[in-house]
């Protein structure tokens, strides 16, 4: 990066100096003509007012020979003198673009250039009284002459530039990347680091992300280590009681009672791996909503009959409230998200205990709603019952088989649709769970 910048910098201050050498080039040469066409004009006007006035022509035009090229030029286009030339050996001047001028108006100027000779030559005529044409000549470098003329100048300023771009891009390239480079080094303290206004959105972006990662790893670390330790509980209870059937321990009753705890851990294993796998695929960018209309009222109806076994089983009432709420979502994601409130309700409720469902359309919004009379939560344990793993109380959890993961999952599906959570809960009085979607307009 420092080499490219350092590269830019040294191109930039070359293209410039090129440029305001061509420039300064341009400009000069454009003084430059007007210079020689006004000195030309004041000494050809000098020259006809002492001839008009009567003086000798040899003794006007002598003086100025070898600075000036001076020819006189009859009426009819004949030269009649040139202080460089054999006047009688030149050709017609009629129609030299001058020397037309002078005739038709008065004056005529006209700029000739010799490419072999790398020279322009200027000239300037003006009519005299006695209608005969004075013209006046001088030879100058053209253009392309003057810029090679130029040439060593521009090397030996753009040597120089570039050493002096050399040391400026190299302190510039220095400080603009310090803080850059002292936050790499120091990602997790970057209080004390100088920074530019135009920098610091770029430098709070890496500083987001770098916490983000560091974030991310912890909790796979913690989640990691969580698995390991969930999968270890069942399969250390079916190897245990695997080992006493395999070993003669276990006799008449007991093999069926040792049987029945192995399948109810293999039960469990299958659930926690399933949850798991679950999980990771939510947290995959790559899964994509397959959104459509879904009545969550349907949804809830679904659910209430898919669990009735299992409320009955603890003794636990299920009772729906349900309006057509109808939101675009996922339609499994619904599923899976009522399946884990109502599965959580009557699994931390109490023997005689009730679970209410509730789904309506409130203004232009839809709740669902799964309240039970179960344990309750308490006030400090409630902003961590989304987390992964996260008990309330591990031993109900596991005599029930819950794996920890159910509200996890709800958060998940609840974030991937833009809807909101909330919790109310009071120990020994029960818990109510509402997520709040946005609701789907079906007019």
């Amino acid at each position: 990066m420092k080499k490219k910048i350092m590269l830019d910098f040294m191109l930039v201050i070359t293209v410039c100096v090129v440029a305001l050498t061509l420039l300064f080039a341009a400009v000069t040469y454009n003084l430059f003509d007007q210079r020689v066409s006004e000195m030309l004009e004041l000494n050809a006007r000098t020259l006809a007012s002492l001839l008009e006035s009567g003086a000798q022509r040899d003794a006007v035009l002598a003086p100025v020979t070898g600075e000036l090229r001076v020819t006189v030029v009859a009426p009819d286009g004949a030269v009649e003198y040139d202080s460089e030339a054999d006047a009688s050996e030149m050709d017609n001047h009629a129609q030299r673009e001058e020397i037309l001028g002078a005739m038709e108006n008065g004056q005529g100027r006209a700029r000739r250039s010799s490419e072999t000779l790398g020279m322009s030559t200027y000239y300037f005529a003006v009519r005299m009284d006695s209608c005969e044409v004075l013209r006046v000549a001088k030879e100058a470098g053209n253009v392309w002459s003057l810029y090679l003329n130029a040439v060593p100048f521009v090397l030996l300023v753009l040597v120089g530039m570039l050493a002096l771009s050399f040391v400026l891009a190299n302190l510039l390239t220095r400080r603009i990347l310090q803080p850059i480079e002292q936050m790499t080094a120091h990602l997790d303290s970057v209080s004390g680091i100088a920074r530019y206004p135009e920098l610091e959105p770029f430098m709070d972006m890496i500083q987001s992300q770098h916490e983000e990662i560091l974030k991310s790893a912890n909790m796979r670390v913690e989640f990691t280590a969580n698995v390991s330790h969930e999968l270890k509980t069942p399969l250390t209870s079916i190897s245990g009681y695997a080992e006493l059937i395999e070993s003669g321990m276990a006799t008449g009753e007991q093999v069926g009672h040792f049987a029945g705890e192995i399948r109810k851990s293999a039960n469990r294993l299958l659930t926690l791996i399933n949850d798991i796998i679950r999980l990771s695929q939510m947290d995959s960018p790559a899964q994509e909503l397959r959104l459509e209309p879904v009545d969550l009222a349907a949804v809830a109806e679904t659910t209430v009959e898919q669990l009735s076994m299992s409320a009955a089983k603890m003794n636990v009432t299920l009772t729906l409230d349900t309006r057509p709420a109808w939101v675009s979502a996922d339609r499994q994601m619904m599923e899976e998200l009522l399946y884990n409130l109502c599965d959580n309700a009557i699994r931390y409720n109490v023997r005689g205990g009730s679970v209410r469902v509730e789904a309506r359309p409130v203004k232009e919004q839809v709740i669902v709603c799964v309240q039970d009379t179960g344990i309750g939560i308490s006030k400090e344990n409630q902003e961590h019952v989304f987390e992964r793993f996260y008990r309330v109380d591990k031993s109900r959890s596991k005599a029930t088989g819950g794996t920890g993961l159910g509200l996890a999952i709800v958060k998940h599906i609840a974030a991937k649709h833009g809807a909101q959570i909330a919790i109310d809960s009071e120990l020994g009085r029960g818990t109510s769970i509402s997520v709040t979607f946005e609701r789907l307009n079906r007019s």
